[in-house]
């Protein structure tokens, strides 16, 4: 688990005092007693992530009749994934939108998320993360090995899609990655599949990605359509080969100081909003895939569709590394969901 560096004592005291005063109440219209928190994503303001954000913002100024109300703040301004999940531990964040894969840095059992092929299609994927095993995983974040506090709880699940990778090549086989250097995040499932398709992982923070690939540093990329076309990556990958080598959500994560400081009929109104934003999101991302597509191929990209068995037999071996512990107990259950 990453930690934040607190090497002076005045800097808890600090902290501390940050939490207290993000936590007191003031006074809103009608003189009701009002929490203003703060919310946070990487993504720009064009993302179908946004667009669930703000939607579970304001369903929770709805159901709490203006008690709670959020700031949001997107485009990393308030620092990386990584950065983020660190303040919802101090409680100087609220809730920030992360992804399954920076998850698995902060609490093990979360590496399952990015296994490689362990969703069989999106009907499947989402009769897992929508039934009692995605219940249970978003419980399992509570808590990292040993029963230790992670500091943050999941609220809800937002759509990835799935994963795929461009280059100035289609990639239709394993094979056509021998070779390659292939931007990846910094996750060590991530960096295990692309080595075991034959190429050359190659972690690099995705603001700098576009020079990266624009200058050969690497050959190509993987992530999914509406990622690829707000990051304008179609201006130097031409080539988008849909393998879905995986399927890895987004999640709603909020901070257990906040969350252990509201009482029951609170947590009911952040629930219940996380729920409907994230039927939002759903709807949201598909009419943002749809339109990324298009505008992949007004642009000139041609997209293709890989011979998925291949890659399936080719990462068998990552699948099979992972499969201990709890993390094998999800990976078990997730395979028995039917859709």
């Amino acid at each position: 688990m990453k930690k934040p560096s607190l090497v002076f004592g005045f800097l808890v005291g600090l902290f501390a005092a940050c939490l207290f005063f993000a936590l007191l109440p003031s006074k809103g219209d009608g003189g009701s007693d009002v929490r203003l928190l703060k919310i946070a994503h990487s993504q720009p303001t064009s993302h179908p992530v946004h667009a669930g954000i703000v939607y579970f913002a304001e369903r929770v100024a709805h159901y709490s009749g203006g008690r709670l109300r959020f700031t949001v703040f997107p485009n990393g301004q308030l620092g990386d994934e990584g950065q983020t999940l660190e303040q919802l531990q101090t409680g100087t964040l609220a809730v920030a939108k992360v992804g399954g894969a920076e998850l698995g840095n902060f609490v093990p059992v979360a590496k399952v998320f990015s296994l490689p092929y362990l969703f069989r299609d999106e009907a499947h994927y989402w009769a897992a993360l929508n039934g009692a095993v995605g219940r249970d995983m978003l419980e399992a974040l509570a808590t990292i090995e040993e029963e230790q506090p992670s500091g943050f709880r999941g609220l809800t699940y937002f759509d990835a899609g799935s994963r795929n990778f461009y280059a100035e090549k289609p990639i239709r086989t394993p094979e056509d990655l021998i070779g390659l250097k292939i931007r990846v995040q910094s996750d060590p499932v991530a960096i295990d599949t692309v080595r075991a398709l034959g190429a050359s992982p190659t972690p690099i923070a995705w603001g700098e990605l576009y020079t990266a690939l624009q200058q050969g540093v690497v050959d190509g990329a993987e992530n999914n359509p509406p990622s690829f076309v707000s990051s304008r990556h179609f201006e130097v990958c031409k080539a988008f080969s849909f393998d879905h080598h995986s399927r890895v959500p987004d999640i709603l994560m909020i901070s257990s100081n906040l969350w252990d400081s509201l009482d029951e009929e609170a947590r009911g109104w952040l629930d219940q909003a996380a729920a409907e934003a994230s039927d939002f999101q759903r709807k949201a991302w598909q009419a943002g895939t749809e339109e990324a597509i298009k505008m992949m191929k007004a642009e000139g990209v041609q997209v293709y569709e890989s011979e998925v068995p291949l890659f399936i037999e080719a990462t068998e071996s990552v699948r099979a590394k992972y499969a201990s512990g709890p993390i094998k107990e999800f990976m078990d259950r997730i395979q028995k969901v039917a859709e």
